[in-house]
């Protein structure tokens, strides 16, 4: 036997499911996406060294489809599937020095070949050595900018996701010529 009980308001959560947006979000859950690695040079560590006035190069190190994209994923609930693609729009380099780099790429590799040459897409040049900053380095960080764009249930949409971040420390001295 049943009893019908008859409310002026349904109970909550009662005939309510997940929105598209929200069922794209378990598609991006799914993606893994992370920080890329850096690439920088001159290298991290103390026993490698940059000059003032030479040029530093930035890139993501072997970039993959969690830290660069393209990556897509699927997510169903409550009825809707929802397809999502994400790429990184473009990567923001705190230099340290207060200067911000944003490159719209993943970097170009460093190559000793390429010697004192200026980066093509990803660089920098500090004006000033690291000699008076914590650990006498210069703290890099790079923070990916992802954009995700969403279709399903006669529904579109995107996503920016800001802020995954990985630093990184670099030294930078000043050459001085002595002449006699």
């Amino acid at each position: 036997m049943f009893i019908y009980v008859w409310a002026q308001d349904p109970p909550p959560g009662s005939g309510t499911g997940p929105t598209p947006r929200e069922v794209a979000q378990l598609a991006i859950d799914q993606m893994h996406l992370s920080a890329i690695d850096i690439g920088i040079v001159p290298e991290p560590g103390p026993d490698s060294i940059g000059l003032v006035g030479m040029p530093v190069w930035m890139w993501a190190k072997a970039p993959n489809e969690h830290t660069f994209g393209p990556i897509t994923a699927t997510a169903s609930a409550g009825g809707i599937t929802i397809t999502a693609t994400a790429n990184v729009l473009d990567l923001t380099w705190d230099m340290g020095d207060g200067t911000a780099v944003v490159c719209d790429s993943a970097g170009t590799p460093y190559q000793p070949s390429y010697g004192r040459k200026d980066s093509p897409d990803c660089g920098h040049t500090y004006k000033t050595s690291s000699a008076l900053q914590a650990d006498d380095a210069y703290t890099v960080t790079a923070t990916s900018s992802w954009v995700i764009t969403w279709a399903g249930a006669g529904q579109t949409g995107t996503i920016r996701l800001d802020g995954l971040t990985r630093s990184t420390q670099i030294r930078i001295g000043e050459a001085q010529v002595l002449v006699n």
